[in-house]
């Protein structure tokens, strides 16, 4: 295929866009999909996508919600502008694009800024500046990456906002935090209701006998080693020969993990 000079907007088919792996946005509505689709079939696509060579097809940076829209539309091709940005602009510019348009998820926004500090040598102090935030703003965001998955389902599927969000973060136990959601939408309680709701139920377990704390403690530590498991298991899959061994004793469980520092110690796959 050729390649399009920087800058240029050509017609390109739908079938030859693939996705960015780094782009944030990773909740579609089908019913907000359907409505841009009407419109595309009615309008056309009004703002080209961003996209950049990708082996034999073209990478989206930015407006995969428009090219998924255009094909439920029926189009073959879509207006497109080529850039040829390295991976550290193209998921950055995916992000910037997104927040723009201020209805990328907060979760989804997390964990955006997380792959590009994994991704990329910038700094949380650079990458704030770079997305208009303060420091303070991006450390927030990072800190919901803690939450378990089905905390962040529940977010998620009760439309639940970042400061519930955050609230929770009060709670060390992944069951504390579901109770804690349950309640919230059971009786649809607003971020200060949650947060009142949450400083009493610490009171209650600060104030807990020792023995029934005992019991928290054993459900935590069991909660952190099904976590190592799940983890570990998640490497494994991506074909990093990571080892994990457990040897239980009177006084203590002891444990030691082995992760390969460089693709050497990978499985071929």
């Amino acid at each position: 295929m050729s390649h399009s000079q920087e800058g240029q907007v050509v017609s390109l088919p739908c079938a030859q866009l693939v996705p960015n792996p780094m782009q944030p946005r990773q909740f579609f509505h089908q019913e907000k999909l359907d409505d841009l689709a009407t419109s595309i079939a009615r309008h056309g696509v009004l703002q080209p996508l961003l996209v950049r060579p990708h082996g034999d097809h073209w990478q989206i940076i930015a407006g995969e919600r428009r090219w998924r829209a255009a094909q439920l539309a029926g189009l073959d091709a879509i207006p497109c502008m080529v850039t040829h940005a390295d991976d550290e602009t193209s998921a950055l510019q995916a992000m910037v694009e997104n927040v723009q348009r201020q209805d990328l998820h907060y979760l989804e926004q997390a964990r955006a800024i997380a792959n590009i500090l994994r991704n990329t040598p910038m700094t949380q102090e650079e990458l704030a500046s770079q997305l208009g935030m303060a420091p303070s703003s991006l450390a927030n965001k990072l800190r919901l990456l803690r939450l378990d998955s089905a905390c962040v389902t529940c977010l998620i599927d009760h439309q639940l906002s970042e400061r519930h969000a955050r609230a929770l973060l009060s709670l060390e136990s992944t069951d504390d935090r579901l109770q804690v959601l349950r309640h919230v939408v059971q009786h649809s309680l607003n971020v200060a209701q949650t947060e009142r709701h949450i400083q009493r139920l610490l009171m209650q377990i600060n104030t807990t006998h020792p023995t029934q704390r005992r019991n928290y403690i054993v459900k935590d530590v069991r909660l952190f080693l099904n976590t190592i498991d799940r983890s570990l298991r998640v490497m494994q899959d991506a074909g990093i020969d990571a080892q994990y061994g457990r040897e239980d004793k009177e006084d203590a469980i002891y444990l030691t993990l082995r992760i390969p520092r460089s693709a050497k110690g990978q499985n071929a796959g």
